[in-house]
């Protein structure tokens, strides 16, 4: 019963480093990535629709992305939302595809995205602590309730706050490769 709830909390906070790991992969860091617009809603027939789902993503240069719709009425959609989200791109389109450049960022954008990363980090251990939290109230009910001992408890408790240790450490890590990623010339 105390095994399944700490395989519980650790499943839960693996998928909040999952998270993060996605909504890092999303900050510019100068380099072309698709992960940068595959998650980007683009409004088609009515519908936001993730980019990934609406056209191939390719890089075909360092710092050059090459989105080709599946349908070629979407390019418009495709170019108003690149226009309309916060990556600060221009895209150009030629009638088949979209190409977005990616210029080199600024010390000061830097600056910028190590404190959005920074803050996303933070509700990364957020998320983490949250299920801590979860898990020890989930404890405490059993010990109340009397299905688990006093003794019990507590090594569950220390085992839970270990676990968790770990993860805000992979947390901090995945923040401090980013960091390093985007300050990066």
């Amino acid at each position: 019963m105390v095994d399944d709830i700490l395989k519980e909390a650790e499943g839960k906070m693996q998928k909040a480093v999952e998270v993060l790991r996605r909504d890092l992969a999303g900050l510019r860091t100068g380099r072309a990535s698709p992960s940068l617009v595959e998650r980007l809603p683009v409004e088609y027939y009515g519908t936001l629709t993730p980019l990934a789902q609406l056209a191939n993503i390719s890089v075909p240069e360092p710092r050059l992305l090459v989105i080709q719709p599946y349908d070629k009425s979407a390019l418009g959609a495709i170019e108003k939302a690149i226009l309309k989200s916060d990556l600060g791109l221009n895209p150009t389109n030629d009638g088949r595809v979209v190409r977005l450049v990616i210029p080199q960022l600024t010390e000061e954008r830097r600056r910028d995205l190590v404190k959005v990363a920074r803050k996303k980090v933070e509700e990364g251990r957020v998320a983490v602590r949250n299920c801590r939290r979860d898990a020890h109230e989930h404890l405490s009910r059993l010990q109340k309730e009397k299905q688990i001992s006093e003794d019990d408890a507590k090594r569950a408790q220390e085992r839970l706050q270990k676990i968790t240790n770990a993860y805000i450490d992979e947390v901090d890590a995945v923040g401090q490769k980013k960091e390093e990623e985007i300050l990066e010339v």
